[in-house]
């Protein structure tokens, strides 16, 4: 019987991939997901998921949740919020830590989750994946996926990790605050300033697809939808007014962000069911 494991499953895009997944598994396929909290497990196990209490911290845990574990979906991350040796600690140093175990396990595959920030301001073009990384702005996060995503492409050549890594740009929808959050950091920005977006229900296929599809080991895809969303509609989309001055100014990096969706469409099939922020708002999935 085979059993995959997911990282991450209470997070934002952990809680809602899982009961997808659940439902996309094959025939005698198990979900395991590694929760901190016994109480949270519970919604996970109601569906039909296993759930292992522990920390991905912790070297213990990890072994545990691995045990007799196939493939790996690492979701995990610590973003907004938290101190930075948190985020050093969940994004880079465990993620490397669970992927050594995962090779010593004999996984099949192991899927990160990536941000397209790790790319920085751009290249005059939107960013591929075998772009050089350089993470700027946005704190400890982006640095701290970028080394994780280094790190774990050494163990790939050097080591054979069955990698296959998923960048996802800024992610939302079904209830995620996300949108209305990022008014909190856009009171700077130029009324046309862009940000790369893409919904919980196209992160999901990307991951499952990255798990699924066969001979991809190395590859590194953007999920990202098709239109990225300005700051003119951000503003609107959370109805508040845009501040006046905004309509002045000028984006200093215009191509900070955005990520090349093409290799997700082509090698994985990848199509996206929300183009853009007015689909899914027309859907009702905001």
């Amino acid at each position: 019987m085979t059993t995959i494991l997911v990282t991450g499953a209470t997070g934002q895009v952990g809680r809602r991939f899982v009961p997808r997944l659940l439902q996309w598994r094959a025939e005698g396929e198990r979900v395991r997901v590694l929760v901190r909290d016994e109480a949270r497990a519970e919604g996970f196990t109601a569906q039909g998921a296993e759930a292992v209490i522990g920390d991905l911290r912790d070297a213990t845990d990890r072994a545990k949740a691995l045990d007799g574990v196939d493939d790996v979906v690492n979701v995990a991350a610590a973003f907004r919020g938290v101190p930075d040796e948190e985020a050093w600690a969940v994004n880079r140093d465990a993620a490397i830590a669970l992927a050594l175990q995962a090779l010593d396990a004999g996984v099949r595959r192991f899927v990160q989750t990536g941000t397209n920030l790790v790319y920085g301001n751009g290249h005059g073009r939107p960013a591929r994946e075998d772009d050089a990384l350089d993470p700027v702005g946005w704190g400890v996060y982006p640095q701290s996926k970028a080394q994780a995503d280094t790190a774990l492409a050494e163990l790939h050549t050097e080591r054979g990790l069955p990698l296959v890594t998923v960048r996802l740009a800024f992610v939302y929808g079904e209830g995620d605050p996300h949108l209305r959050d990022a008014l909190r950091f856009i009171p700077e920005w130029a009324a046309h300033q862009r940000m790369p977006v893409v919904h919980h229900a196209d992160v999901a296929q990307a991951l499952f697809r990255a798990l699924r599809a066969p001979g991809v080991e190395g590859r590194v895809f953007n999920a990202v939808d098709d239109a990225p969303v300005t700051a003119f509609d951000l503003y609107r989309l959370a109805g508040v007014p845009m501040p006046a001055e905004a309509a002045d100014r000028q984006d200093p990096h215009p191509w900070s962000g955005m990520a090349d969706n093409l290799p997700l469409r082509e090698v994985l099939g990848w199509r996206p069911i929300y183009p853009s922020v007015w689909t899914a708002r027309d859907a009702g999935a905001l």
